[in-house]
């Protein structure tokens, strides 16, 4: 039944979902990526598909931008709709020096400087980590298909415009390879909830080096960073 923020009926959404910041991203996606492809929700322009990717059921549903954004959606598409795996697919501004624009990463962990985990399990620095199942099967597609797939730790942040600029090279020196305002909640949720979770970013943008591509550069790397969340679900 519709919940507060998504007006789609029961069964409206595929057991796996690809979760995209921009509704227009997500409208994208469901017209490069999956055949038969419905609009199921659009409240406060929201949008939300199903359809089906090489014979499968599959979804794609905006989040919008920040933890608190992506919380609500992921919490009410498992909780209401029966939602069992899910995958973020964004942009990510790099801060390891190693990271080139364009790479592909997946993370393995996600840093927060946000409070919202505190309320979880008072009194424990908690820990935000993806499903093994699903970061192994983007490791291997990306291995198969020759895509070069960075694994490691990134940093989710309240703060698009930070206050505190040294912090993202604090965090930098001990293995951290970029920052993103949304992996750390949606783990969380798929923690708490009992479902499994990723988050597979494109590098737009080197936060330390001042470098971002351009929007034709962006529009060649999407499709790659699509294929490894979808080589993640294949299993």
């Amino acid at each position: 039944m519709p919940t507060p923020h998504i007006s789609a009926p029961d069964g409206a959404f595929a057991p796996d979902v690809l979760l995209p910041g921009d509704p227009r991203r997500a409208a994208l996606i469901a017209d490069r990526f999956l055949d038969d492809a419905h609009l199921v929700t659009e409240v406060r322009g929201i949008l939300g598909f199903t359809g089906t990717h090489q014979g499968r059921p599959l979804s794609v549903m905006a989040t919008g931008m920040g933890m608190p954004s992506a919380t609500i959606y992921t919490t009410e598409l498992v909780r209401h709709y029966g939602v069992k795996r899910m995958v973020r697919v964004g942009t990510a501004g790099g801060i390891h020096p190693d990271l080139r624009l364009g790479d592909v990463i997946a993370a393995s962990a996600a840093h927060t400087d946000s409070a919202m985990s505190t309320y979880r399990v008072p009194g424990i620095h908690y820990s935000h980590a993806p499903a093994f199942s699903l970061l192994r099967s983007a490791a291997d597609y990306a291995d198969a298909a020759g895509v070069n797939l960075r694994v490691g730790p990134v940093l989710t942040s309240d703060a698009f415009y930070h206050p505190e600029p040294s912090l993202v090279a604090r965090v930098a020196e001990y293995g951290t390879l970029a920052v993103e305002m949304e992996a750390a909640g949606i783990y969380a949720v798929a923690a708490a909830e009992g479902v499994e979770a990723l988050m597979v970013a494109t590098i737009s943008d080197h936060v330390v080096r001042g470098e971002e591509l351009s929007a034709d550069e962006r529009e060649k790397t999407f499709e790659r960073m699509v294929s490894v969340a979808l080589g993640a679900l294949a299993d």
